[in-house]
């Protein structure tokens, strides 16, 4: 009975169409662009399948087409509720462990259902179901008790009914929903979007969208050959959804557009404001967003005219269009094979700029299943390479085999390795970012053993060069040289061309070099290496040093310093003399002031002596002569005392003087 009541349960489920993949648009930046397409017959309704996190792209960029100009009524898909909220809104539970008839009939105490037997159908309300356990005599058994529509109570056994139905459609479609829930509850990682049309007749559906995808990869293959360079392109992609794409129109974008996640797929609550008088409000922060202001880095760009791209090989049999790999390694010991041509592999794609980004289109589908990887060839030309040493570091004594690579495909490049073949051998790696068309980059792929390079440091200040003043501040500009001298030898039978890429120094220029290149933080100088010769190349780098001080701090020896220099004007040297002298004179005034103080606490030192003196004469008798004299001395030293503080307070009112015109002079300081 168990297993009857899984298929009747089953059977009250319902199916969608479901619309297979046409159309993949693969991204640098972490999504795919996905078309499906399909028949919708009448009364369907489309079924599409996704992961729970790619619900969020999906709201955000699903659109849908009736082909036939139909009109579609709307789009369900089912919610992030909890699955015990979900369930807990009907009126029954279909127990896992026990998924018995009898006990999924007795939650429905009182719903009416219809039950057929061979040789009868009772119709009535349920009053209540059980299990009855087994015996030796009889085997175990579901039964329910019904009253009928006749009013009579009937103890029924399940096993023998045919067929149960619900009475009232209601209950009938509430099992169907369950069922849906429970069946979509078994994948906590998949979500489904239904589609329903309007009209009655079979439609043409197509639905397209953005969900999260891994991004496409590139990697290159560049042949040197007797007369030019073959730049071969190789696309890497990943099928992580979790269907097969079969005989899809594939295309592959180059660049990075901006792409967020918006939380489209959860509920959003808002939080109301709570309503108050406006006095009882205190006033808050008010937040300004910031001004940017931006600048263009100017870059080298080599151009050559785009060259038209290889005929394709002779269509064979679309079986043999796939790809050919250029073979293992292992292969070179054969004496047999003279060098490593580029792949047989059918480039059929066409390449078109979009804005600021750039699609490679396959003409051919293709099909990859789901969980593998493929790769394809999007690329095989001729190029402009030239090859190159070029030595960046001290880290080691020899430069690095390069490559100046120009892009005259007319296409854009994809970042990505690149496997060096030069003289019919594996001659290296290298990395290249993304290379717009008539752009032109450096890749670096060996070290060269045939060139050795060793460097010597200099540096030495050239003195000061400028000197300004404004408003009391003395401001200086000097220059500190350094020099850099590389001696390059090369021990090998043909000529070289070395790029030598040094830092861009804030604050340095190169003084006695031309970079042949720039970029946005190196400098590229170009040296011609002699056959079995040695070469020396010297860098002159020169750094502005500025220097600034208060004059008002600055001692007159200091300031005359300054205007012995050559690079002042003859405005500032007289005004920086004048300055110093001022400065001289409050010197002298000081040491005036200072020798006065000085007297002044030597007469009062004095004066206290004396009048212990003659305080202790006082007390002895036939002293008076000797008080007299004291007194008297105490009396010129009075009038010697009074002297010297009216000279005090003149050689201050003097320095005060003297300050205030020296203050003048400083701010009107400018040259």
């Amino acid at each position: 009975m168990k297993a009857y009541f899984l298929m009747w349960v089953v059977a009250a489920g319902t199916f969608a169409a479901e619309l297979p993949v046409r159309e993949v648009i693969l991204y640098k930046h972490g999504v795919g662009y996905f078309e499906r397409a399909g028949e919708l017959r009448p009364g369907e309704t489309a079924k599409l399948e996704f992961k729970a996190e790619e619900m969020n792209d999906v709201l955000k960029s699903l659109t849908i087409q009736d082909k036939n100009g139909g009109k579609v009524s709307g789009v369900r898909y089912d919610s992030s509720e909890p699955l015990a909220q979900k369930m807990g809104e009907f009126p029954f539970v279909l127990d896992g462990q026990n998924p018995a008839l009898s006990a999924f009939l007795n939650q429905l105490k009182g719903a009416k259902v219809s039950l057929k037997f061979a040789s009868e159908t009772l119709v009535g309300s349920i009053m209540g179901a059980r299990l009855v356990a087994g015996d030796d005599k009889h085997p175990e058994r579901e039964q329910m008790v019904l009253l009928t529509d006749a009013g009579q109570m009937r103890t029924v056994d399940l096993s023998a009914a045919t067929s149960v139905d619900f009475v009232d459609p209601m209950l009938q479609t509430q099992l169907r929903e369950y069922l849906r829930v429970l069946s979509d509850s078994r994948s906590k990682e998949r979500r489904n979007v239904y589609v329903d049309s309007v009209d009655s007749g079979t439609r043409q559906l197509s639905a397209s969208y953005m969900i999260p995808m891994a991004v496409w990869k590139s990697s290159y293959r560049l042949i040197f050959g007797d007369a030019a360079a073959t730049l071969e392109g190789w696309a890497i992609i990943d099928n992580t959804t979790a269907e097969d794409w079969t005989k899809v129109k594939l295309s592959l974008v180059s660049g990075r557009p901006i792409s967020f996640i918006s939380k489209l797929y959860d509920p959003k609550y808002v939080t109301r404001r709570e309503a108050e008088l406006a006095e009882d409000r205190s006033v808050g922060p008010e937040v300004y967003e910031g001004g940017v202001a931006g600048g263009v880095i100017g870059g080298i760009v080599g151009g050559m005219p785009a060259a038209a791209p290889p005929p394709p090989p002779p269509a064979p049999a679309r079986e043999q269009l796939a790809m050919k790999s250029m073979g293992a390694l292992s292969g070179y010991a054969n004496a047999d094979r003279a060098r490593v041509d580029a792949s047989s592999a059918y480039v059929n794609t066409q390449g078109r700029d979009l804005g600021e980004l750039f699609e490679y289109s396959f003409g051919t589908p293709v099909t990859v299943r789901k969980g593998e990887s493929a790769m394809f060839p999007f690329l095989q030309q001729k190029i402009t390479a030239r090859k190159l040493l070029i030595y960046s570091g001290e880290s080691s004594q020899n430069p690095l085999n390069a490559t100046e690579i120009t892009n005259n495909t007319g296409k854009t490049l994809d970042g990505g390795p690149i496997t060096v073949f030069d003289g019919g051998t594996y001659a290296g790696e290298a990395l290249v970012e993304t290379v717009k068309a008539a752009d032109k980059r450096l890749i670096s792929y060996a070290v060269d053993l045939g060139t050795r390079i060793t460097t010597k440091y200099d540096s030495h200040s050239k003195g000061i060069r400028e000197i300004h003043a404004n408003r009391g501040i003395l401001t200086t500009r000097s220059a500190q040289q350094e020099t850099k001298t590389y001696t390059i030898k090369n021990v090998d039978a043909k000529a070289k061309t070395l790029i030598i890429q040094t830092p861009q120094r804030y604050g340095f220029k190169v003084l006695n070099q031309k970079p042949v290149e720039t970029t946005a933080s190196a400098n590229r100088f170009e040296v011609k290496l002699p056959a079995n010769g040695t070469e020396t190349y010297a860098i002159v780098e020169e750094h502005d040093i500025e220097n600034s001080l208060a004059v008002i701090n600055m001692n007159p020896n200091i300031l005359y310093v300054y205007t012995r220099n050559k690079a002042i004007s003859d405005a500032g040297k007289n005004q920086l003399e004048r300055i110093a002298q001022q400065k001289q004179q409050i010197a002298e005034n000081d040491g005036l002031l200072s020798r006065t103080q000085t007297d002044i606490d030597n007469l009062n030192r004095d004066q206290e002596r004396v009048r212990q003196n003659i305080g202790s004469l006082n007390q002895v008798a036939g002293q008076q002569d000797q008080v007299q004299k004291y007194a008297q001395s105490l009396a010129a030293q009075e009038s010697r005392l009074a002297g010297l503080r009216d000279r005090q307070t003149e050689l201050k009112d003097k320095k005060s003087a003297l300050e205030a015109e020296l203050n003048g002079l400083i701010e009107k300081l400018e040259f």
